[in-house]
């Protein structure tokens, strides 16, 4: 029987709760290979064991030994909590303030089963994506949530609540740090170890920094990448009878059969995993299911004769389907893909991120648990494989890109046919792959004018303030589109319009009841303004929370997707991110996060998140203006000094509109620069 929210205001209880079978109904995290010495391994316990009084470690610690052992990591199973997790109306939680409630209500939405990818093990999305690393951490953060007033912040460290400090009600009432480990150990034997002692925590994006909204966000940003990509590569608007294949159906990357209903064209997406496949088919993402590769073809070719859009999974390695086109290319001359892509978690590669061919799902994650070595080697000649069954495609036509799971990075490192004749990558170079990364060629320019994932979460939970606020932001998105200058803001801003109006239709919540579009920086603040002044007019029920992706216009460095577009060398620096993060919190963020990690995994990526309540007061459409100004001109000055001219011309506007803000402004310099020496 589910215990009521009253609990969370007590923490780790005095006396053990009793142990709980291991919940085989829910999907769970792949054994976690770390590679501790018997020290370590000491050590790891030890700090676990520190969350309980010295009394309970006779019974606890030979428990977390085994689960240390047995799943490579200690979770403290026995502590999960008996409450129906999901987010509650904001007056339910017992809170001395809104700005708490709201917090709490987004942590428990991180972890609700129909949104976390392995509940059980505090992870949300992309196969390691870290809420916390352990459920003493879950009940001790909310506790001290419950405490918490508007004078003070809790600090948060890899998952660990390090407590309460006074502060100030402009002060964020929260800040977060995933992962943040000093750069020359940072490598994914690192966070093996780390993250096993339970000293460091990778939270993804949005997973860590409590933002998360679903698979909602991802399915927004396919929709506009893949219509984007037609319009780049294909030249049209209407992808009716277009092809467009991937893999992934697990966390984030199940979006992507709603995706390509949304873009209009043939979705094709693999998975071997045939509970997260079923998952999708249950909720009406994916529209077909089948394990036969003549029947996936066959599909291909019913929906192209239709010119509908239909999403296909196809139950099975991505390697096997690549290699299968390949075949009937060569063997018909039809080319039945003209757009692919990639969704799995590559970032972890070698710990169910990614799984080789030839091998059952079952096989494979035996292998992977007893014979790590033997493992990593299967995964990188199925990359090389899989590469080299693109590469074939790609040469008869079909456009490729990397979507951000560092697959470009992986296969480089597993020796695959991935880089340009000729080229040789070296530090600060992001163009010498065969294939650009989506933001290099398709999301880039867009970034530039500082579109990106704006999102929100009704905290009254009603289905009905979300119709709400649908049609405030499609209000703002009307006005925008009739002031906008540029055909490409133009176009980005139907582009969302027609996402925003369709959204209810699709039936696109999963959790709280959410919503995410692409805006620019006008758009933000005004949608901010509007959503205030509804629930200070009684409009909406309750406050909002405004957030956004971190995978954002100024939120992250990574230098293999959100800044590959940057060609002045400075792809690999990380300062932005960290600007941005500390500018947010006192520009009046209630809560910040700074991340190692995401995206692309773990060293490969700095980036951050914000989030913002918005309760009807004026104090709060003054800190949303203040910070959301702030939250996307850094990162378009970023691109704008590197050169960008759609970046050139928004900071240029922004600057005229703006007589406080002044930014430098880089000189044209010639392509044919004299070098001295002779060069």
């Amino acid at each position: 029987m589910a215990t009521s929210l009253i609990a969370l205001r007590y923490g780790i209880p005095d006396e053990l709760p009793a142990l709980k079978p291991r919940d085989e109904s829910i999907p769970h995290a792949p054994f976690r290979n770390n590679d501790l010495s018997v020290q370590q391994r000491k050590t790891a316990l030890r700090n676990a064991l520190r969350y309980f009084p010295s009394r309970h470690h006779d019974v606890l610690g030979p428990e977390f030994a085994q689960e240390l052992s047995k799943h490579g990591h200690i979770y403290m199973y026995r502590f999960i909590p008996d409450i129906n997790m999901r987010a509650y109306p904001l007056e339910e939680y017992p809170c001395k303030c809104k700005h708490a409630a709201a917090i709490m209500l987004m942590i428990m939405n991180n972890l609700d089963h129909r949104v976390a990818q392995f509940p059980h093990e505090l992870v949300t999305y992309g196969g390691n994506g870290q809420v916390f690393s352990n459920w003493a951490q879950f009940l001790l953060t909310m506790k001290y949530l419950s405490e918490l007033d508007d004078d003070q912040t809790l600090v948060m460290c890899s998952g660990h609540p390090q407590g309460l400090y006074p502060s100030s009600s402009r002060s964020p009432r929260l800040v977060i740090t995933n992962g943040m480990v000093i750069p020359n150990y940072s490598s994914l034997e690192d966070y093996d170890r780390m993250f096993a002692m339970g000293v460091s925590m990778f939270g993804q994006m949005t997973a860590g920094s409590y933002c998360y909204i679903g698979p909602q966000g991802i399915v927004h940003g396919t929709t506009i990448t893949v219509m984007n990509a037609g319009r780049k590569y294909l030249g049209v608007d209407d992808l009716r009878g277009k092809v467009f294949v991937t893999s992934g159906l697990g966390g984030m990357s199940g979006a992507q059969p709603k995706a390509a209903i949304i873009a209009g064209c043939i979705g094709v997406v693999a998975e071997i995993d045939e509970s997260a496949l079923n998952k999708r088919f249950e909720q009406g993402w994916l529209l077909k299911k089948t394990s036969d590769l003549d029947e996936v073809v066959a599909l291909i070719k019913k929906y192209r004769e239709e010119k509908s859009s239909v999403s296909i999974g196809y139950l099975g390695n991505v390697v096997d389907l690549w290699e299968h086109f390949v075949k009937c290319h060569e063997r018909d001359g039809d080319l039945l893909v003209e757009l692919g892509s990639d969704q799995t978690s590559l970032h972890n590669p070698y710990n169910g991120g990614y799984y080789p061919v030839g091998l059952s799902f079952a096989e494979a994650q035996k292998i992977m648990m007893e014979r790590p070595e033997k493992f990593k080697e299967m995964v990188k000649e199925s990359l090389c494989r899989h590469v080299l069954a693109i590469n074939k495609l790609a040469d008869a036509g079909m456009h490729f890109w990397d979507y951000g799971n560092a697959f470009l990075l992986e296969a480089m490192n597993a020796g695959a046919e991935i880089l340009k004749e000729g080229a040789v990558m070296e530090g600060g170079s992001t163009t010498a792959f065969r294939y650009p990364s989506y933001v290099q060629h398709i999301m880039g320019d867009i970034f530039s004018l500082g579109f990106g994932p704006f999102r929100w979460v009704c905290t009254s939970c009603r289905a009905e303030d979300l119709a709400q606020t649908d049609e405030i932001a499609a209000e703002v998105i009307r006005k925008r589109m009739e002031e906008a200058t540029s055909e490409l803001a133009k176009q980005q801003y139907a582009d969302n319009m027609k996402w925003i109006t369709e959204a209810g239709a699709h039936q696109l919540v999963v959790g709280s009841q959410a919503r995410i579009l692409y805006s620019d920086q006008k758009g933000r603040v005004a949608i901010a303004i509007a959503f205030n002044d509804a629930v200070r007019s009684g409009r909406l029920a309750g406050p909002v929370v405004i957030s956004r992706d971190h995978h954002d216009v100024s939120g992250t460095d990574s230098p293999f997707r959100e800044t590959s577009n940057i060609y002045d060398g400075s792809a690999f620096c990380a300062d932005m991110s960290v600007q941005n993060c500390i500018g947010d919190s006192f520009r009046g963020a209630t809560w910040v996060a700074l991340h190692n990690g995401g995206g692309v995994g773990w060293g490969e990526v700095v980036n951050g998140g914000f989030g913002l309540v918005l309760d009807g007061s004026p104090e709060a459409e003054s800190r949303a203006k203040s910070m959301l100004k702030w939250d996307v001109s850094n990162g378009v000055t970023r691109r704008a000094w590197a050169g960008n001219p759609h970046a050139l011309e928004t900071v240029r506007q922004a600057m005229r509109e703006d007589a406080r803000l002044q930014v430098t402004i880089p000189h044209p310099v010639a392509d044919d620069i004299f070098l001295g020496n002779g060069s």
